[in-house]
């Protein structure tokens, strides 16, 4: 079994009804390679000690399920080690029901939540409480300096944890949130203050422009590198930044606090600086012949060398295998870039693959000079303006059987794919995709 989470929620009867509903495909991959998502990382370290609040579930003997709001100062929630947290439970709580609730059943899911950038983090374990001679325990919970009386301690054991799909969290900030947000926006505008210095978001990974290319007319690269001297999280290919912005409403009278995803295109295996490409779609006309939100506008016009972005730390939903298999690579447009991550990453672990890059026109596609340059014999591309196009069905007929076939892009391609692999009996579990949106 793979993913340690879904191992526990994806029940037979929840796998059956992703299948009737046809959601089963995207979560397959969870299933294979080694067990994962079970020890806690950089990454979630670093999110779980930035929160100065949770949600948690318990069940009682009455088997309904009881949720509970856990508030305290921030990093009130303690690290402990990679399979281990724990937490100071203070005066005010009168009903006891959380604590009673554990005596009989040690299970607990705990929902971590960053309002700002609109990210979550689920988690099941398993709780107890400390008794009063874990001293040594109980001094690692202890917070000094707060308000409020510790009646009792808790330390749980991660038994697994997924990072949550960001749709549809509601942007909230704290008074402290809003006044940084408000000493932003007065130092870009004020006289006393270089206008080149900017800073963004609230986020606990602090990270600075060091360097900006124009990949296209269209597109810039950003490299990313840490504000301090420390080496940035781990990632896998696949992974994404949420980076914040400024976003200006259509009469340009009010400005909105924002966050845009956009994948990490750099090499996965070096951890000096994240590098992410942003393809300018205008709310005149987009890409796909729509509006643009003003994000990725917002980017170009913000970003420049020297500014600050205060993000949350890398998520990855979509995910490369672990094992040997062959992979197959397809891209369209702007969705070259979390396929550039994974073809350096499965360079270096030996596994066959193969690119397959489609676009309008060369000029106006990212990256290519150095994916030839670089990877030549891997690569093919396909220009629709020179009548060379993506012929999927022919692409997948004579693939080794076992190949996992990755695809980003717009709607489009990635139907093709489904309906194509469909057609050729392709099993579900072979495709992991991700559609790039509208800004």
């Amino acid at each position: 079994m793979g993913h340690k989470f879904a191992e526990i929620a994806f029940t037979n009867t929840v796998r059956e009804v992703q299948s009737e509903l046809g959601s089963r495909s995207g979560y397959s991959s969870m299933d294979e390679g080694p067990d994962y998502n079970h020890q806690l990382g950089y990454a979630e370290a670093e999110f779980i000690a930035a929160r100065d609040s949770f949600y948690m579930a318990s069940v009682s003997e009455t088997q309904w399920p009881y949720i509970q709001h856990r508030g305290g100062p921030v990093g009130f929630m303690r690290i402990l080690d990679e399979k281990t947290l724990g937490f100071a439970d203070f005066s005010g709580n009168r009903q006891y029901v959380s604590t009673a609730n554990f005596k009989n059943n040690d299970k607990v899911a705990l929902f971590f939540m960053d309002y700002v950038n609109q990210t979550r983090l689920k988690l099941l374990g398993k709780i107890r409480q400390l008794g009063s001679d874990e001293t040594a325990l109980l001094a690692k919970l202890a917070i000094d300096d707060y308000r409020a009386n510790v009646e009792r301690a808790f330390v749980l054991e991660v038994v697994a944890f997924d990072w949550n799909c960001p749709k549809f969290i509601t942007p909230r900030y704290s008074q402290a949130q809003v006044k940084s947000l408000m000493v932003a926006h007065t130092a870009q505008s004020s006289s006393a203050i270089p206008a080149k210095i900017k800073v963004f978001g609230n986020g606990p990974l602090s990270l600075v422009v060091s360097a900006i290319s124009q990949l296209t007319p269209t597109i810039r690269s950003y490299r990313l590198k840490p504000v301090s001297d420390q080496l940035l999280p781990e990632i896998q290919a696949g992974a994404h930044l949420r980076i914040p912005v400024v976003i200006e409403n259509t009469s340009l009278t009010e400005l909105t606090a924002s966050v845009r995803d956009y994948s990490i295109c750099s090499n996965p295996h070096q951890r000096k600086y994240y590098e992410i490409a942003v393809q300018c779609e205008s709310r005149a006309e987009s890409q796909e012949g729509g509006k643009g939100q003003g994000g990725s506008e917002a980017v170009h016009k913000q970003l420049e060398l020297g500014t600050v972005l205060n993000c949350a730390n890398p998520l990855n939903e979509f995910r490369i295998h672990v094992d040997k298999r062959p992979a197959l690579l397809i891209a369209a447009g702007i969705g070259i870039t979390p396929i550039k991550a994974m073809l350096e990453s499965f360079n270096q672990s030996e596994v066959k693959v193969q690119l397959h890059y489609a676009g309008r026109e060369i000029n106006k596609m990212a990256f290519v000079d150095e994916l030839l340059e670089r990877f030549d014999e891997q690569v093919t591309l396909y220009c629709s303006a020179a009548d060379n196009r993506l012929n999927l069905a022919i692409l997948l007929k004579d693939i080794d059987p076992d190949t996992v076939i990755y695809a980003c892009g717009p709607p489009t391609l990635l139907e093709e794919l489904n309906s194509t692999a469909k057609y050729l009996k392709i099993a579900d579990a072979r495709i992991r995709t991700e559609r790039f949106s509208r800004d």
